[in-house]
């Protein structure tokens, strides 16, 4: 008689871990964050209250593991390395050009409406929850920034940024009104706003005459 194969404990949870994720997403996208619930995600899941619980604390660190998780694939995708939750800023001597790629990238992402209904559920939450809007800004915003910082940093260096100017205050110039627009909805989030950005922003960072 042939001997039965075990079952692969390790692709199990795989499975299960996704399945949750995928629940949670769904759930805050349909429901909000407010209204989604460990039973809820369980029940949509497919799995116990007490398998969630056994992974993750609160609801909260379920749901930010998920859109981590979500934003990695989406990342991998883009082009990032495994782990990486953005792809590296080009640098091709052209700092505009640059700069204008990875924001254009940045508007399809906050268009995507995989990503557009959880990131909005959890940056409104994270608001309130200053716990959960720090966690969010340490294992999701401050990574991304670091990769304008470089950016910038190596553009100073080359002479098309001014040695005064603090990168991590520069960044804002670009991030911010992104971030204004989307939130708000004061009009519409597309590749010709992000190209006005940068041109608007480089020239500001240049170099004086």
């Amino acid at each position: 008689m042939a001997p039965t194969k075990a079952p692969d404990s390790s692709r199990r949870s795989d499975r299960s871990r996704r399945a949750i994720h995928d629940a949670a997403l769904a759930l805050v996208t349909e429901v909000g964050y407010r209204r989604t619930t460990i039973e809820g995600i369980a029940a949509r899941a497919g799995v116990g209250k007490q398998t969630i619980y056994r992974w993750w604390p609160s609801k909260a660190a379920v749901l930010m593991d998920a859109f981590l998780d979500l934003a990695g694939r989406a990342a991998e995708a883009a082009g990032a390395a495994p782990g990486e939750t953005a792809p590296g800023i080009p640098d091709t001597g052209d700092l505009a050009a640059d700069l204008k790629l990875v924001l254009r990238a940045t508007v399809d992402e906050m268009n995507d409406p995989a990503l557009e209904a959880p990131t909005r559920a959890l940056t409104a939450e994270g608001i309130v929850d200053a716990k959960l809007g720090a966690e969010f800004v340490h294992k999701l915003l401050d990574p991304q920034l670091a990769l304008y910082v470089t950016r910038l940093r190596a553009a100073q260096e080359a002479g098309d940024v001014r040695a005064d100017v603090d990168p991590r205050i520069a960044l804002e110039l670009l991030i911010g009104p992104l971030m204004h627009r989307w939130l708000l909805r004061t009009l519409p989030l597309t590749h010709a706003y992000a190209d006005e950005i940068v041109d608007y922003a480089v020239g500001g960072l240049a170099p004086r005459k």
